[in-house]
């Protein structure tokens, strides 16, 4: 492999939120590996690894600080509260844009596969902007994770998402799609659905998902609504066009039921009405509540655009040359 073709400076990135019960093991199983990678001449040995601490509440920020100290490899961010999952990843990768090559993003719990960073260079080295990482299965989900991830990516393709099933955000990004992600502006982040539009030469890289080692997952069903409305409404104005479908439609309805009225009127029919009025009304009062609660959505989005508040505030960062 011509090392020399590109460069081979690695950041890997590292989305922190209350992770103090694994993060110093995570910590030495990823030193290891840069170390290998680099002591086998896949990477430069000015490759990094940076934590960002996404407003923790426990001891993660000390870990990480006591880490950055101990050794050069390590840098740390630290957010002045919780700013979310997606923008700690963003910064993270702005950041090693600074100094990087290529950047990897991978999550502190370890389930992603590290070993598949081999990989990721491979592909890199053969000329891709962008790998992906995807899992080979969600056998180690549980019944409900597996139905409502599984739910995710349908109800995202059927909205006009373009998102690659299975894939989380462990991914590689050379310098050149880093500095095309800083050109992107927007508040509101679904980095899975907003990579891929960028365009680069991409690859896959498939991977087996880990058991957690300590600790448990960040992600609630709470979380997860979140991320797929922010999917949703960031990336497509697909429901905003089935409304108007829809709208279409139940006037139709409407008129078809104002002529079949009319006519049982001129004809001097008796017809009670109550059923049938009862649930015309509960259909469109339904349908017209949940369209303003979709359009609200969509406003409340451009309303924090227009606001063009920072995507987050950082409070703290330790970043330190090393010996090569």
């Amino acid at each position: 492999m011509d090392m020399d073709s590109r460069g081979n400076i690695l950041y890997l990135v590292v989305p922190c939120y209350n992770e103090e019960e694994g993060l110093e093991h995570a910590a030495r199983v990823m030193r290891d590996k840069v170390r290998r990678l680099a002591a086998e001449g896949q990477i430069s040995g000015k490759s990094k690894i940076m934590f960002v601490n996404d407003g923790s509440r426990d001891g993660t920020w000390k870990i990480i600080s006591g880490l950055c100290k101990e050794d050069a490899v390590f840098c740390g961010i630290c957010f002045s509260r919780n700013y979310g999952h997606q923008s700690a990843i963003l910064s993270g990768m702005l950041e090693a844009a600074k100094h990087a090559d290529m950047a990897v993003t991978i999550d502190a719990d370890l389930q992603q596969d590290i070993e598949a960073l081999d990989q990721f260079i491979a592909c890199y080295q053969r000329g891709c902007e962008v790998v992906y990482g995807v899992r080979n299965n969600r056998d180690t989900d549980g019944f409900f994770k597996k139905m409502t991830a599984t739910g995710f990516y349908k109800l995202m393709g059927l909205l006009g998402c373009n998102v690659m099933q299975n894939h989380a955000d462990y991914r590689l990004l050379s310098k050149a799609a880093l500095q095309a992600l800083m050109e992107y502006k927007e508040v509101n982040l679904f980095l899975r659905g907003l990579i891929p539009t960028m365009g680069f030469p991409s690859d896959v890289v498939y991977f087996d998902v880990k058991k957690r080692e300590a600790g448990h997952s960040k992600y609630t069903l709470k979380k997860m609504l979140a991320l797929a409305v922010d999917g949703i409404t960031s990336m497509s104005t697909r429901p905003l066009r089935m409304i108007t479908v829809w709208g279409f439609l139940v006037s139709m309805f409407s008129m078809v039921m104002i002529v079949v009225c009319l006519v049982d009127w001129m004809i001097g029919k008796n017809v009670q009405g109550y059923t049938t009025t009862l649930v015309v009304s509960l259909l469109m009062g339904g349908l017209t509540i949940f369209s303003l609660g979709v359009v609200g959505e969509y406003v409340g989005k451009i309303y924090m655009e227009t606001k063009a508040r920072p995507r987050y505030i950082i409070e703290a960062i330790i970043w330190k040359e090393g010996e090569e």
